[in-house]
């Protein structure tokens, strides 16, 4: 009996020894150090990626503004064919009447010059326009 005593009280010792090593590791102290190996490892890599995703912000925000900024330009720029159209109609109305011109001046100088009228003297001429 003596034996089964001891082992009884051996058992019962490293039980106890056993739940006081699992209730030692997991102290919240204990746990709050593994926290801390954990944050202080992880940081500088935690960081670095926010670095990161800010310049790529930065890019993004860049690429963003020139998109909107090239949209609008298109945009205005399809607004603006009913000017280019207009102005269009009145460059060909400008060459035509410029054509006109020139085909009435041809015509009166060509009517001068065939035109059986009195000639008139170029005296005249130079006085009159002085």
């Amino acid at each position: 009996m003596d034996d089964q005593e001891m082992q009884l009280k051996v058992r019962r010792v490293s039980d106890k020894f056993t739940e006081s090593m699992y209730v030692l590791a997991n102290e919240p102290s204990v746990a709050l150090y593994r926290l801390q190996e954990h944050v202080r490892r992880s940081l500088p890599e935690l960081v670095q990626h926010k670095t990161d995703m800010q310049s790529w912000e930065e890019q993004s925000q860049g690429a963003i503004y020139t998109v909107e900024y090239a949209c609008s330009a298109v945009k205005s720029m399809t607004n603006s064919s009913v000017y280019f159209k207009n102005i269009d109609s009145l460059l060909r109305q400008a060459i035509t009447m410029k054509e006109q011109i020139s085909n009435s001046h041809g015509r009166r100088q060509n009517d001068e010059t065939s035109s059986p009228g009195p000639p008139v003297p170029a005296a005249q001429t130079s006085s009159a326009s002085s």
